[in-house]
């Protein structure tokens, strides 16, 4: 019985030799449907690295370049020119329309919600600001929360205060720094304040002194928590 096993046991390089065998078959009888394979492949990775190299990242550098002056506009507080552009240089609404896909297109919506905001079209900024879709990265969540933030405040000058809040409330929890918290935390009390909701109001101030003690916002938040408490 022992020797008959012995005999049955195949040999580890035939055992190779076998497999090889059965892949070259396999490749004979399918080679042109894997040379297709292949191919479709080689397109696809080839196109998306021309599309990012070719296509998208000239237009990122487009759109940067046209965000500029606008940029320099808002900064003058010149905020329909920023806007609508000069005639020779582009306003943000361009640089949406133009390069609406790219970092920049994206953060010229935030900028589009700000002028109008600032002009006193309010119910437009609201819709501007909600064009802007959030981006990822340390540095650009205080954009998304200031973006949040100035969404309340378009709501507050609307005269919907629960709107209002509501953004600021998500604009205070969307970055833990030191800038953008605290200062929508202390707004967020307000508004609660304001709609006699003590507790939410005092829950938002306290957030500000326990939280952010070295904020700017810390140096008068007990003004704002013994008014509350005082009612």
């Amino acid at each position: 019985m022992v020797d008959k096993k012995k005999h049955e046991e195949v040999d580890p390089e035939v055992k190779i030799e076998s497999v090889i065998g059965r892949t070259e078959y396999f490749i004979q009888q399918n080679g042109k449907t894997l040379l297709t394979v292949l191919a479709v492949i080689v397109v696809l990775v080839g196109g998306f690295f021309a599309y990012k190299y070719l296509y998208v990242a000239p237009r990122q550098e487009k759109a940067a370049a046209a965000i500029f002056a606008a940029q320099e506009f808002f900064a003058a507080d010149s905020f329909a020119t920023a806007l609508n552009g000069d005639g020779q240089h582009d306003g943000f609404l361009q640089v949406v329309d133009k390069y609406g896909s790219t970092a920049s297109g994206n953060l010229a919506k935030h900028y589009a919600g700000q002028c109008y905001l600032r002009m006193g079209e309010y119910q437009k900024a609201v819709e501007w600001f909600g064009k802007f879709t959030n981006v990822k990265g340390i540095p650009a969540t205080m954009v998304n929360a200031e973006n949040t933030g100035l969404t309340g405040d378009a709501y507050a000058q609307l005269g919907d205060m629960q709107k209002a809040v509501a953004q600021y409330e998500k604009a205070a929890s969307m970055s833990e720094n030191a800038l953008t918290a605290p200062y929508y935390c202390r707004k967020a009390g307000q508004v609660y304040a304001k709609l006699g909701n003590n507790a939410k109001a005092l829950e938002f101030f306290n957030r500000v002194k326990n939280e952010f003690p070295t904020s700017t916002e810390a140096r008068e938040i007990d003004k704002y928590i013994g008014q509350v408490e005082q009612r």
